[in-house]
């Protein structure tokens, strides 16, 4: 995609993911369930695959074997910019926004499942929790989930972050707004 909300680079998908791991995976059949991704990147650090797991009972898994097409949905940073912040009398409320569709193919890996357990419990915990504490729970649970690798087949980001205001009104939604997390996404994605 090109245009005015495009991010910067893929870097900036990558960091959406990783700030941001719960997303939407819809089937063809519309079931759908949030569920953590890990994002895995080429050489370029371009996103080609998620990594993600979820319960053998979730309806995504017979539809996903039965059709692997499925679409993932992720929502960073957004929010409603209100005329408050902005001086000028004739410009209009906005909602400023990053998100990222992914249309992908989904391969299931059982094998990997232990090891996708493990790598997001790493990067969700930081290690301040091991899934050894759970003793031999831990294996009852694994007979009950499967690992999927969404190989990604084509991608639409749109951060939406101010691009096309004036450098006046920019400055003044950014040194305004209550939701600061939002805030360092603009300044961020104005640095192009």
């Amino acid at each position: 995609m090109t245009g005015p909300y495009e991010p910067r680079g893929a870097p900036e998908i990558d960091r959406l993911i990783a700030e941001y791991p719960l997303a939407w995976v819809i089937s063809g059949a519309f079931h759908a369930s949030p569920l953590p991704l890990i994002a895995e990147t080429d050489d370029e650090g371009r996103v080609i695959a998620l990594l993600g797991h979820c319960a053998l009972r979730n309806a995504l898994v017979a539809d996903f074997r039965a059709d692997p097409r499925g679409l993932i949905l992720f929502n960073g940073p957004s929010g409603h910019v209100p005329t408050a912040l902005v001086s000028r009398p004739d410009w209009a409320p906005t909602w400023n926004y990053t998100v990222l569709r992914f249309i992908v193919q989904v391969e299931f890996v059982g094998d990997e499942t232990r090891d996708a357990v493990e790598q997001l419990v790493a990067k969700t915990e930081g290690g301040a929790w091991s899934t050894a504490s759970l003793g031999p729970r831990y294996e009852t649970m694994l007979d009950q989930i499967i690992a999927f690798r969404a190989h990604v087949r084509s991608t639409e980001h749109s951060f939406k972050l101010g691009q096309d205001e004036s450098p006046q009104v920019f400055a003044e939604i950014v040194a305004g707004h209550s939701d600061r997390t939002l805030a360092a996404w603009m300044e961020g994605q104005a640095k192009r």
